[in-house]
């Protein structure tokens, strides 16, 4: 593409851009002198120290010389790096000249750069890839960062994320599991200091689950931070491989296998104890989506307390797991902290003189003196099975992890109507509709009235920052809505209080806490179930006996400045 024939004397002895900069008139000849001599010495070209020094916008140079030479000016902000075709030029020649490849079109092919007067450019890429180069004017200054971008290694980025130190190792008992050679293929340092730095984080930030998710343009890593997934990074896709097949040897998968979802678990010690995780895939159209979910031990030794019972449901729960025999059942929706309040009762229930089995899909935390029990349903070892075996094991305690079907129940509470005391879980909105949902199982309404002691239904809400927390101001209707009482609002020893937000807490939140109902099976709705009662019944009989339901659970802790009414409402809008 040709410059304009007539030009100044003074711009005469001037070439390129420097030459068509100043026949504008946006450049004297005296400065474009000294900054191609700068150049020189630097070693650099014109433009780049054209637009470094600042005696020109990159943004006025690209319009000024898209403008002279009549080639069209593209902004390179708009334009999606991800989509950009790959090897379609040699990476030095991108790297020296700075320019870039959009895309080919037929034998045309379409080129971004700064510097439309670069022939001897334009002929060598002619030559190298038997195509006709038509050229695009970007900004110099957006050019650079995103052929600086393209160029940086996936080693590279992964390395910086994951800067920081850390005291991080895999237990014996995990590296025994992966065999040598296969240990090897994935032993890519970069990746395996990357997983152990997103491992590390989401302990530090008491994160409940990882999840690494790939997608057809992008690599995504997420922590579920109090029951709320935020996105920690976005590495290189081009890691979702590698990253996969070491979860996958640590937690004892087969890393050949990506058409079916696996189920494993690691061990790793931080600092000075040892964590277990769990680790679920799953194949994707783009990849595998892995899932870790973090298993601290150390949860089920908090103690009853800080679940946040209050005393009359901590009293119920504590006088129905102690005695000989019967069932308890905790009720909820999957992540409301069923297992941890089941962890907590068995570690209460744990002294030498009792003999406690538990069978469940899988065993998530390991508690030392109970006999824990993996389903496995390929090898036939169901729940129905393994509780038919620990019945002739001389238990005392039996934990059945859930009751999903009519054999598993009905073993279950022959199990409680024979001297052992049972706790399990079922998958349903509150107390009342357990007992509904037992029934409709097909469990005779005599059974279930003479095996259950008590119900107990929870929720998990997040808990205000201690350090942010600050008075609402709600409307009055908004709180009547909400469930107060008149009652409750002419009592003025109580505030309501919201999220703020700080540095050591989450939007206004840090951790959680629970909501419950825990209903004991009394002599009056037992013989609501005999009468064929509703769960509507058994619920209004409750009210009556002073059992709180899961709205005014939260509406008590919202009262005290535990939780806010969002969350409340969020979690009991049933």
């Amino acid at each position: 593409m040709a410059v304009e024939n007539v030009v100044e004397p003074k711009a005469a002895a001037l070439s390129g851009v420097a030459r068509v900069l100043v026949h504008r008139g946006k450049l004297q000849p005296k400065v474009a002198e000294d900054l191609i001599r700068v150049a020189k010495e630097k070693k650099t070209s014109f433009i780049a120290e054209l637009v470094g020094s600042g005696t020109m916008p990159a943004s006025e140079l690209a319009y000024t010389l898209a403008h002279a030479l009549a080639v069209p000016l593209l902004d390179l902000a708009a334009v999606d790096a991800q989509r950009l075709p790959r090897n379609l030029l040699d990476a030095k020649l991108v790297a020296e000249h700075r320019v870039l490849p959009l895309g080919r079109r037929g034998v045309r092919l379409f080129l971004a750069g700064a510097d439309p007067t670069d022939q001897e450019l334009i002929e060598r890429i002619k030559f190298a890839t038997q195509l006709a180069p038509e050229y695009v004017v970007v900004e110099y200054d957006k050019l650079s960062k995103l052929i600086e971008a393209a160029n940086t290694t996936t080693s590279q980025a992964l390395e910086s994320m994951a800067s920081d130190d850390f005291d991080f190792e895999v237990t014996e008992e995990t590296a025994e599991a992966a065999p040598a050679e296969v240990t090897s293929d994935v032993e890519d340092a970069p990746v395996v200091r990357f997983l152990q730095k997103m491992l590390v984080d989401a302990i530090n930030m008491r994160a409940s689950d990882l999840h690494f998710e790939p997608y057809e343009l992008n690599y995504r890593v997420r922590f579920r931070v109090d029951g709320e997934l935020r996105e920690i990074t976005q590495p290189p896709i081009g890691i979702k491989d590698k990253l996969a097949s070491r979860i996958k040897v640590i937690s004892r998968l087969d890393i050949s296998e990506k058409r079916v979802p696996q189920d494993g678990r690691m061990k790793l010690r931080f600092g000075s104890k040892s964590i277990d995780f769990r680790v679920s895939t799953l194949p994707t159209l783009f990849g595998e989506k892995i899932v870790i979910r973090i298993l601290d031990p150390s949860s089920a030794k908090l103690g009853i307390e800080a679940l946040g019972y209050e005393p009359e449901e901590k009293e119920r729960l504590l006088a129905s797991v102690q005695r000989p025999y019967g069932m308890v059942l905790v009720t909820g929706p999957t992540g409301s902290g069923k297992t941890v309040s089941l962890y907590t009762c068995l570690n209460l229930l744990n002294q030498p003189g009792v003999n406690i089995s538990t069978v469940e899909d899988p065993a998530e935390i390991n508690l030392p003196g109970i006999n824990q029990v993996n389903v496995n349903d390929k090898a036939g070892l169901t729940f129905s099975a393994a509780l038919k075996a620990f019945l002739r094991q001389d238990p005392d305690i039996i934990m059945l992890g859930e009751i999903r079907d009519l054999e598993t129940a009905d073993i279950a509470i022959k199990a409680a109507q024979t001297g052992h005391l049972v706790l399990s879980t079922l998958h349903t909105n509150d107390a009342p509709s357990t007992l509904t949902r037992l029934l409709n199982m097909g469990v005779a309404p005599f059974n279930v009235a003479s095996s259950l002691l008590l119900i107990t239904a929870q929720r998990l809400v997040r808990r205000l920052c201690e350090n942010c927390k600050a008075p609402a101001d709600y409307p009055r209707e908004a709180l009547l809505k909400a469930g107060f009482t008149e009652l409750d609002l002419s009592d003025t020893s109580w505030q309501p209080y919201r999220p703020v937000g700080c540095p050591s807490c989450n939007n206004g939140y840090r951790g959680r806490v629970g909501l419950y109902q825990a209903m004991p099976i009394t002599e009056a709705i037992q013989r609501l179930i005999l009468a064929g009662g509703t769960a509507v019944d058994i619920a209004v009989q409750a009210q009556r006996e002073g059992v709180r339901d899961l709205r005014q659970s939260g509406l008590l802790k919202v009262r005290r400045g535990v939780t806010s009414i969002e969350e409340v409402v969020s979690a009991t809008n049933e």
